[in-house]
């Protein structure tokens, strides 16, 4: 437990130290671009340092051998339960009371240029799952005070927490007990990074297509029948999905 705060800690910190680097060395050389590129950067530079510090410092570690047994299977019912879960879990955070939007500007203005997509689609995938799901949860799953569901469910909260922003935290609470399972089974973090990288490279593409942050499903959709209708189906794509996962996820 004890290892789990300190790797937060040094997650925020990480975000917070590398957050100002980017301008501050932008304001030093005299140079300073629109708003959107400097955000993109910084984001950027972030994701790398953390990657790299997490890794350097043993925090971290990438290893090939769950690779090594092949995990296709895995990987597949992985993006299919990502398609899957979208929706049913918009739908959900929909029937909660609208909880603020702290970083709203920020977040359209990197959702709207394609060097965004590196940052958001890229790179957050992979340096949240190595510190969330490869850090904290392992370690989580470690302590004997803790139930499995119990660690996952610790790691869940906290990854809705790094988010930052009260409107994504429902979404992402719930995607993070997905996601700790699917470590907790496999001990690896190379499936959610899958489910991760294609739930935000359908916010990058959702948000292109409609760039309009207050759209609703039925926006989308057109009728409350319709949106129902698509929930159901989604979930006729993630239940099978997670079935898949239940029987082909083990560890190396």
């Amino acid at each position: 437990m004890k290892k789990a705060i300190i790797y937060l800690i040094a997650f925020i910190a990480i975000q917070l130290i590398g957050g100002s680097v980017v301008p501050l060395v932008l304001k030093i050389c005299g140079s300073m671009p629109e708003s959107s590129v400097v955000l993109i950067a910084t984001t950027t530079f972030v994701g790398v340092l953390t990657i790299a510090i997490f890794l350097l410092a043993g925090m971290a570690e990438v290893s090939p051998n769950w690779l090594r047994t092949r995990p296709w299977g895995v990987l597949f019912w992985s993006v299919i339960a990502a398609l899957g879960v979208i929706i049913p879990s918009a739908w959900l955070q929909e029937l909660m009371p609208d909880l603020p939007n702290l970083v709203e500007q920020e977040f359209d203005m990197i959702l709207q240029n394609r060097w965004g997509y590196v940052a958001v689609g890229l790179l957050a995938p992979l340096s949240e799952e190595l510190v969330v799901r490869g850090a904290i949860l392992k370690s989580l799953l470690q302590s004997p005070k803790l139930s499995a569901w119990g660690a996952i469910a610790i790691s869940a909260v906290i990854f809705a927490i790094i988010h930052f922003n009260p409107a994504q935290m429902p979404h992402a609470f719930l995607i993070g007990l997905l996601l700790g399972w699917m470590y907790y089974r496999t001990g690896s973090i190379l499936p959610g990074v899958a489910l991760h990288w294609v739930n935000n490279s359908v916010a990058y593409v959702m948000y292109n297509l409609y760039p309009n942050p207050q759209m609703k499903l039925i926006d989308l959709f057109g009728s409350q029948r319709t949106v129902i209708a698509a929930v159901l189906f989604s979930l006729l794509i993630l239940l099978p999905a997670i079935y898949q996962l239940n029987l082909r996820m083990r560890k190396a």
